[in-house]
């Protein structure tokens, strides 16, 4: 169903534009830049710090990029079945946030540590988002199935 594909290819635009803001502005705090932690400059005054921090963060965005490219591969040859199982496995996968990186960001907001101060609440409102996304599609894929 196109509801379905629908939620993928904007999760996918969206996606896209936090992988080219880790991989060519990471000092931004737009999106997914890692800006936004105090401990990012902090890490430049130490090298080897500095350089795992950086790994890290294109890890990161490695790690983002194979999920847009097997989500596009779902989408251009996946079945109906597959999309759906798909978006589920996204629901599930994008609800892990809230067990162990939104305590550690509140955590880091409330300490000072995130700028601006308040970040974390907009992160978790950009995650609820993207499940909001995938629940409403589900939901009306089913309807209307």
């Amino acid at each position: 169903m196109i509801i379905l594909s629908i939620s993928i290819v904007i999760f996918i635009v969206l996606e896209f534009a936090n992988i080219m803001i880790l991989y060519f502005k990471p000092d931004s705090r737009v999106g997914n830049g890692v800006a936004v932690f105090k401990a990012w400059e902090d890490s430049k005054q130490d090298e080897n710090l500095h350089l795992f921090v950086r790994y890290m963060t294109n890890w990161v965005a490695g790690t983002k990029l194979i999920f847009i490219f097997l989500l596009l591969v779902i989408l251009f040859i996946g079945s109906e079945t597959i999309k759906m199982v798909s978006v589920i496995a996204m629901i599930l996968s994008i609800s892990t946030y809230f067990w162990r990186l939104h305590p550690l960001i509140v955590k880091l907001d409330m300490k000072g540590e995130i700028i601006p101060k308040g970040y974390s609440k907009q992160l978790r409102t950009m995650i609820t988002g993207f499940l909001g996304l995938f629940i409403i599609a589900l939901v009306i894929y089913f309807i209307m199935r």
